[in-house]
This record gives structure tokens, C-alpha cells and sequence, in this order.
């Protein structure tokens, strides 16, 4: 059940500690959605795969091929996580309608986004497995699982290249940097299901601003499979709102790999668009656990790391010697034994017969001392009387 719990997290990674970091890899494929948690310190990720787009509206055809690469990467808190989001794409485009035909082709990278993510607010969920009084409440629906947990993102997009947009060529932001941010939320509403919802605001300042909104729901099978459903909302300022529904599976190769499939279909006012994808996730695990310190209450004794300012340690004194403490050794406490107590008439027997047995001692003393061995003509007397 432990490692099913955990393998939730393969799609939209749901922790229920503090920290960021699981056992299992922490991967946002093969969903559009991120989560709010970090992948954890020290810990270097990259998620990619190829996808295929067929997408055709009233006077045009557009069929593209392409990739898209994620780094991900946590340091300085477990909270926080900085990311790089980088898409190439190759688009053969064909026009028709009844004055003219025309094809065009093009290729290159279609998105550079860097940004990163803080976990803001995280719940508490009760642990029921503790509950041994009750079944009705064990197996009851803890109401804390319906407040989210929180994220904050803020990223910029770097145009690099010309790319097909909407029906049309070169409408990519020239020359213009443009920033993007979003909230991520996420419900764990049970041991094996996961609820994302993202809130994102893309390409602000541009003529190609969008307003976009994901939810997502994650279905653990067992401890290696898992399925998602997803279901997205591009709203558009200069072309037509998209509404796309997809769909995915992924598998657990190892602790630190996963692979996943995924479909999805895409509509607008114009027409249609097929996707499918596959890819995997790996990662460079290198992160070690906290030692936490607690007092004989129980408390998390904080300690202090603060070293100062560059120069504060560059011309810190060394720490003065610790005068020496006269060490004592304690003494050991004679411990005597519980007797009865002894009438009078037994100690002076007790004593009697010690002087007796002192008087005994003496006298074979004296005796052994006083030793003359027999002469020879009294061994001789001693045989004829025999």
C-alpha cells in the first residue's frame, strides 16, 4: 500500500510530507498540468519525448512532428524548484480553397520557457490507519482533502524562431521577451487518486496572450501502472479558444524511470487536431535526508547555520580554547544488604562459637608447630606390642 501511495505521484507528484523529495521519481508526463511540489534537493530531472500533431481547419492542412524537453531541478529549499521548458517542432503546411494551392515548411524551436515554482500552502491529512475504534471512521472522508495544496509560478519565454501559429506563418513574438505565470493545485482526494488543477497566464504583454486553465485526474492501477485524464481551455486574444480532452498511461521502469503514452483531440472554431505522444522521465537522484534534532519534549531543535556575510568569515578569529574542566569521579555508595535483625541471646551465641572455633584453630596451630617425628626405637617398641 506504501509504494502504491507513492506511485501517484508519476503524474501529477503528490507529497503528504513537508518535504519535497519521494522515493519514487516525481514526473509531470505525459499531462500538460503541473503540480505544486518540487522534485526535492539535489535532485536533477529531465522528462522529454516526441509528439505528433495532425490538425486541419477549413483551407489549410498542418501536420507536424517534434520534441519537447523539460529540465527540472531543486536546490537551496525543498519548496523550491527552477525549470527549463524547450520544444522543437517541424510544421509542413498545405493552403487550398479555390484561387490558389500552397505549401510551406518550417522548422525549429518553438518554445525556450524558464521559470521556477514555490509550494506556498501544503494541508494536513489524518492518518486513519491509526484509527482502531472505529471502522465507520477509519473509512470516513477526511474534509481536509478538499483544500488544495498550493503553488506559485513565474516564468519568461524567449522567442528564438518562426513557427506556424493558428493557420499562419511567422506570427511568432519577434524579439520580444514574454512573461508567464501560473497557480498549481492539487487534491488528494484518495490513496490512489489525485485531482490537478492549473491556472496559467501565457505571453502576457503580447498580441498572443492566452488565458489557460488544466484539470487533471490520476488513477493509480497498482504499484507500477498509472492512467490520467486530462481536459484543457486555451482562450485566445488574435485566434479561435482551443478545448482539448486527452488521455494517457504510465509505466514505473524504476525507482529513478518511467515511460508513458498519451492521446489527446483538440477543437476550435475552425476545425480539429489530433496529438499523440510518447516519452520518459529519469532522474539523477543525489539527495540526502535531514537530520532532525528533537529535545526530551519532542520539539525540532532549530540549529544555526548562519556564517555571515562574505567577509564576516573571510576575517572571522578562530574560536578561543575551551578552558578545562577538572573531571571527578563519583563515588560508589555501599548498598547493605536487608537482614532480619538478631536477638541478644543469638549474637552471644554467634560469639561463643566463633571464640570456640578461633580457640580450635589456635590450638592445631600449636600442635603442628610443636611436631616431633618418632625415633626408631620407638617405631620398634611400637611393632612388638602390635
Amino acid at each position: 500500500m506504501r509504494k502504491i501511495t507513492l506511485f501517484i505521484v508519476l503524474l501529477t507528484s503528490y507529497i503528504t510530507g513537508t518535504a519535497q523529495y519521494t522515493e519514487l521519481i516525481n514526473s509531470k508526463r505525459p499531462g500538460f498540468s503541473d503540480s505544486p511540489f518540487a522534485v526535492g534537493i539535489d535532485v536533477f530531472q529531465v522528462e522529454g519525448g516526441l509528439f505528433y500533431r495532425d490538425q486541419e481547419e477549413k483551407f489549410s492542412h498542418v501536420k507536424s512532428l517534434g520534441t519537447d524537453v523539460m529540465f527540472r531541478y531543486g536546490n537551496f529549499y525543498e519548496r523550491l524548484e527552477m525549470n527549463l521548458n524547450v520544444s522543437f517542432q517541424r510544421d509542413e503546411a498545405r493552403f487550398s480553397n479555390q484561387n490558389y494551392r500552397r505549401n510551406k515548411d518550417e522548422i525549429g524551436l518553438t518554445q525556450l520557457t524558464a521559470g521556477a515554482k514555490y509550494l506556498v500552502f501544503m494541508p494536513r491529512y489524518k492518518d486513519k490507519s491509526k484509527e482502531i475504534r472505529s471502522m465507520r471512521k477509519r473509512k470516513s472522508f477526511d474534509l481536509m482533502r478538499l483544500i488544495p495544496s498550493v503553488a506559485v509560478y513565474a516564468g519568461v519565454n524567449v522567442p528564438l524562431t518562426n513557427t506556424f501559429v493558428g493557420g499562419n506563418f511567422n506570427r511568432f513574438i519577434k524579439g520580444k521577451v514574454s512573461p508567464k505565470i501560473a497557480i498549481y493545485m492539487q487534491n488528494d482526494l484518495t490513496n490512489r487518486f489525485v485531482f490537478v488543477s492549473n491556472l496559467i497566464m501565457d505571453k502576457l504583454g503580447t498580441d498572443f496572450k492566452e488565458n489557460i486553465y488544466i484539470l487533471t485526474g490520476t488513477y493509480s492501477i497498482s504499484e507500477r501502472w498509472s492512467i490520467f485524464a486530462e481536459h484543457q481551455g486555451i482562450f485566445k486574444k488574435e485566434t479561435p479558444d482551443d478545448y482539448q480532452y486527452g488521455g494517457g498511461v504510465a509505466f514505473l521502469v524504476s525507482p529513478n524511470m518511467q515511460v508513458d503514452v498519451s492521446a489527446r483531440a483538440i477543437n476550435d472554431r475552425d476545425g480539429s487536431a489530433f496529438l499523440a505522444s510518447g516519452g520518459f522521465s529519469w532522474r539523477l537522484n543525489r539527495h540526502k535526508d535531514k537530520i532532525i534534532t528533537r529535545d526530551a519534549d519532542g520539539n525540532i531543535i532549530k540549529e544555526d547555520t548562519k556564517e555571515g556575510s562574505f567577509f564576516s568569515r573571510l576575517f572571522k578569529r578562530k574560536n578561543k580554547k575551551q578552558r578545562r574542566v577538572k573531571k571527578i569521579k563519583a563515588k560508589k555508595k555501599k548498598v547493605k544488604s536487608l537482614e532480619p535483625k538478631k536477638t541478644k541471646k543469638q549474637k552471644r551465641a554467634e560469639k561463643a562459637t566463633k571464640k570456640k572455633e578461633k580457640a580450635e584453630l589456635k590450638r592445631l596451630k600449636k600442635e603442628k608447630n610443636n611436631y616431633e617425628p618418632p625415633t626408631k626405637k620407638a617405631i620398634e617398641e611400637d611393632d612388638d606390642n602390635n
